[in-house]
């Protein structure tokens, strides 16, 4: 390795940046992952974090791999067995169990937080440039360097770009993407039921789009609540109280009156899908890659589902004598996680855009299609695969 400071550098230290740091460096890949931020992830118990993910089996057995599953049970992590999806008619929703999978649970729902500081602990040490800020970066077959503000230049094979959906490297390097905006936003917060979320998700489709209420470690849900932004103006400017009662109403009172909302946040929803997911030199995983619409819960489990891969297909290009920095290799890699999130991206955009429309006949086949999936053998079995990563 003589002239690189490392086999692969990362760009990003987020949740799916750390989870690629430690795996790679655990399949034998020498590994500098570099991350804005001066801090490292920490957790905070008397605290809380709006964001939350919904983490499917096979995300939580890959993080169980990466010794930071039993970490992370330590910190707050909720398991669910059911959810419950409806339009109209809550008495009458879709029901997912996990029993019917002859599962345990069909995932679990945790904080960004707690996510980021157990994978921090899982990370193998002096390997991590914090406060590191990229300001150059160029790639070609077998060498990647990134120019970094304090003037030091870090050398690599591989840049793996783990930087988001505005990912700068991707811009920097030209990749282009395709999308739209949703012209939506997601508001987040954590409220207090007047009935147990018996270890349930909730998610009812609204004309605006879905509300969501994801049942936390501490007896509260979390909000998830996809809507445009002049009503996500509006419950912004409403008292605790008053939005309390608002979101009640609008989840036509599944779990009781709602209380105590924690702050509320707003993010923006797109969908984003680079063209390509490397060039020479360059890869791209998780958000840097592909944006989808939270409405499935869905986008963490696919980036970590990125970097299971991207290990998998390196290590054995290593393993078999070739060079597994090759675009061949990384081509490999492209081809099979684009199969699975492209589906991931049209399934969600079309359920966004059939439960966003409210023509009559179109809300009659909604709720006659939800009746429907509950009662046919094959439909549900197909979508608790697809719940639980299989």
């Amino acid at each position: 390795m003589s002239g690189y400071d490392a086999d692969i550098l990362i760009a990003g230290g987020g949740p799916i940046g750390l989870a690629a740091a430690i795996a790679l460096q655990r399949a034998g890949f020498t590994v500098r992952l570099i991350e804005r931020s001066p801090q490292a992830p920490s957790f905070d118990s008397n605290q809380t974090d709006a964001r939350v993910y919904a983490l499917a089996p096979a995300s939580l057995d890959f993080l169980d791999r990466l010794d930071a599953g039993e970490p992370l049970r330590a910190l707050r992590h909720c398991p669910y067995r059911a959810m419950r999806v409806w339009d109209q008619h809550p008495e009458r929703p879709l029901r997912f169990d996990a029993a019917e999978a002859g599962a345990e649970h069909l995932g679990a729902i945790v904080e960004h937080a707690a996510l980021a500081a157990a994978l921090w602990q899982a990370l193998p040490p002096g390997i991590t440039e914090l406060g590191a800020e990229i300001v150059a970066a160029k790639t070609e077959e077998g060498q990647a360097e990134l120019g970094l503000a304090d003037g030091r230049v870090l050398r690599g094979r591989l840049l793996l770009a783990a930087d988001g959906p505005d990912s700068p490297l991707r811009a920097r390097l030209e990749i282009p993407t395709v999308g739209w905006s949703y012209q939506q936003q997601a508001l987040v917060c954590h409220l207090r039921t007047a009935l147990p979320h018996a270890g349930t998700a909730w998610q009812r489709f609204l004309p605006g789009g879905p509300l969501a209420l994801l049942p936390l470690a501490d007896g509260r849900v979390s909000l998830v609540w996809s809507c445009d932004k002049a009503l996500a103006t509006e419950l912004l400017a409403l008292s605790d109280a008053d939005f309390a009662l608002r979101l009640s109403v609008a989840s036509q009172g599944v779990l009781g009156a709602l209380s105590e909302p924690t702050p509320r946040r707003v993010f923006p929803l797109r969908l984003l899908h680079a063209q390509d997911y490397h060039a020479p030199g360059l890869v791209l995983v998780g958000d840097a890659a592909h944006v989808v619409h939270p409405l499935a819960g869905q986008g963490l489990n696919l980036g970590l589902a990125d970097v299971a891969t991207l290990t998998a297909s390196l290590a054995a290009a290593r393993d078999a004598g070739r060079g597994w920095w090759r675009p061949r290799t990384l081509a490999a890699y492209a081809r099979q996680r684009k199969a699975e999130n492209l589906e991931m991206l049209a399934l969600t955009d079309g359920l966004k855009r059939l439960f966003g429309n409210e023509q009559a006949s179109l809300r009659a086949l909604r709720n006659l299609g939800l009746g429907l999936v509950n009662r046919l053998p094959l439909a549900k079995p197909a979508l608790l695969a697809r719940a639980l990563g299989r």
